[in-house]
């Protein structure tokens, strides 16, 4: 198992499972709906717009002064093994960026990470299961309800070790280093090869972060390979062939399965973000 208690750093995560979904969210609908659907989603399900703002427009027609569950069923009560991890993971990559942006004269702005499930209030509006692991520019968090690793092993094959798990994480982290370089802003972003584009350099940006932690010693041989595995999972053309039986490259917002596991390994091998470029063709 990987030696996270060797990672000295915490990051900063919310614990809000069990407390219910929030309903008072923001506004913004389409501007939102757009951020959270140009592929901030962990997994290549090519939800469409439309689809977010639907959820979207239920949570917003729900009561704003329904309250969300004020105490936590004993079981998510304190630090659980699992919030634990998920600290150790994100100050781990926090160590990453801190050194990067240092070494450009930048500061980076730490993401904050909240654990959910079924639905919570976001700066996007919602973060939602449906939707997925994602990172919200808006408020600079990342929000994760991890029973979606059920659904990554059960329908789509893929490892859900904790390596596996740390590389989602540190994926929705390498959105919060586009986020705060400017990426989102690109005239190209909004397109679909620009999509692409930026859920592999996400994919590398995991690659950097995975590459230090093998330096330090984190990892346990062959660990690594369960993040490849996880990255192969949720390759456009391998989710598509699992839910339908066809592929088709031209809705592809994330990659395909080599794609994927190429540009993680890109980073993995060199350990240099200037790597993790040129990464959509």
């Amino acid at each position: 198992m990987a030696n996270w208690d060797d990672i000295k750093t915490s990051g900063d995560v919310e614990d809000r499972r069990g407390t219910g979904p929030a309903v008072a969210l923001a506004g913004g609908g389409g501007l939102i709906a757009l951020l959270i659907t140009i592929g901030l989603n962990f997994l290549g399900l090519n939800v469409p717009q439309s689809t977010v703002q639907d959820i979207l427009s239920t949570f917003q027609t729900l009561s704003p002064g329904t309250a969300q569950q004020a105490e936590q069923p004993a079981e998510f009560r304190g630090e659980d093994s699992y919030e634990v991890f998920t600290t150790k993971v994100l100050g781990s990559t926090n160590e990453v960026w801190n050194d990067v942006f240092a070494r450009n004269n930048l500061t980076y702005q730490q993401p904050r990470l909240v654990l959910f499930r079924q639905a919570t209030r976001s700066g996007c509006g919602v973060a939602t299961t449906k939707v997925g692991p994602h990172f919200c520019p808006e408020d600079g968090t990342i929000y994760l309800d991890e029973t979606f690793f059920d659904e990554l092993k059960n329908r789509f094959g893929g490892d859900t070790g904790e390596v596996a798990q740390a590389y989602v994480i540190a994926h929705e982290v390498g959105h919060n280093v586009q986020s705060q370089l400017g990426v989102f802003n690109s005239p190209n972003a909004q397109t679909q090869e620009g999509m692409v584009a930026l859920e592999l350099q996400a994919d590398c940006y995991a690659g950097v972060w995975a590459y230090t932690q093998a330096r330090n010693g984190i990892f346990e041989n062959g660990e690594i390979n369960q993040a490849l595995s996880a990255a192969a999972a949720v390759g456009d053309d391998h989710v598509q062939r699992t839910e339908t039986g066809t592929t088709n490259p031209e809705t592809w917002t994330h990659g395909s399965s080599e794609q994927r596991v190429n540009a993680f390994t890109r980073g993995y091998q060199t350990g240099q973000p200037s790597q993790c470029v040129d990464l959509g063709s």
